[in-house]
């Protein structure tokens, strides 16, 4: 499917195809990219939740293809004074090439493709979908592993509320991979999400012990516990802390196992990891300016 003028608002929206064109691009841009191909163009940052690494390596990416970026922020826009999501979509749309939006309301980004007549980048909505994030995984694995199939790959953590996780599995399932879902039973993933993992053919495995399990691991993705998205903050206070990776979890790995994490990390993750050879998580970081790089350069130019 071509790229020029497309919505970008779930994983399961590509095919792998669609990846390795995006892929390719960004294999381009790392080394060499034209710094004026976006001048003119405006892109319009709608963030309705807080963001760092997102909202910044978007603004970055456009910025060095030589865009102009307008940033909204929830708490500094009329929708403190109570302006509809429809009326703030349509003012934005007015003033951009193309919307990137973030959004705790599953559903807001296709909701704001249906509504903009401009290109939306769903910058992560509501619990299932961030398909930006889980390109940056995809290629990031790639980079490090050399490839995206016959892999096996845990992901750990908060697999019920973390949108993040679940749309990297997602991601992983379109290649021939073995998925170990591992979270504590009140954060394991919900029945959809299971369904639809089966429906593609994915191979899976759930288990709570991250250490019966690590030998096989190829890459281990970790993610935080998600307090903003527990109903009850009970219920987060009985599973806040089920996991700590650190060099001591990590001591019976494989040699060559990566350790990945979206990012921002609590207590899940321990600082004594980030100088070693493992370490992949800064890597995805970087290696996330140069994806929205070719996605914006893809979707606004074509090339």
């Amino acid at each position: 499917m071509a790229w020029k003028n497309r919505d970008v608002v779930s994983i399961d929206d590509f095919s792998k195809e669609d990846l390795e064109a995006l892929f390719k691009k960004t294999d381009e841009y790392e080394h060499s990219y034209p710094s004026g191909i976006l001048k003119g163009k405006i892109i319009g940052n709608i963030f309705l939740e807080y963001s760092t690494r997102t909202r910044v390596s978007f603004e970055v990416a456009a910025k060095r293809l030589g865009a102009e970026v307008i940033n909204l922020v929830a708490e500094y826009s009329s929708i403190k004074k109570g302006e509809s999501l429809y009326d703030t979509l349509k003012m934005m749309d007015i003033y951009s090439d193309l919307l990137v939006i973030r959004s705790p309301i599953e559903g807001t980004a296709r909701f704001a493709s249906d509504v903009c007549k401009h290109p939306v980048i769903n910058a992560g909505d509501g619990y299932l979908n961030h398909p930006t994030q889980a390109m940056i995984d995809l290629y990031t694995i790639r980079k490090l592993k050399g490839r995206l199939d016959d892999l096996r790959i845990g992901v750990c953590g908060d697999l019920r509320y973390g949108r993040a996780a679940v749309s990297f599995m997602f991601g992983v399932a379109k290649y021939s991979n073995k998925i170990y879902a591992i979270s504590p039973a009140q954060l394991s993933m919900r029945e959809d999400v299971k369904n639809k993992l089966t429906e593609i053919g994915a191979y899976f495995v759930e288990t709570n012990s991250l250490e019966e399990v690590l030998p096989e691991l190829d890459v281990l993705y970790v993610t935080r516990i998600q307090k903003e998205r527990f109903p009850d903050i009970a219920e987060y206070e009985k599973v806040k802390g089920s996991y700590k990776v650190d060099l001591k979890t990590l001591q019976n790995s494989k040699r060559d196992l990566i350790v990945m994490h979206p990012l921002p990390r609590v207590d899940e993750l321990s600082y004594e990891i980030d100088n070693t050879p493992m370490q992949a998580y800064f890597k995805q970081a970087e290696l996330g300016v140069y994806i929205r790089m070719a996605l914006l350069s893809l979707i606004l130019v074509g090339e």
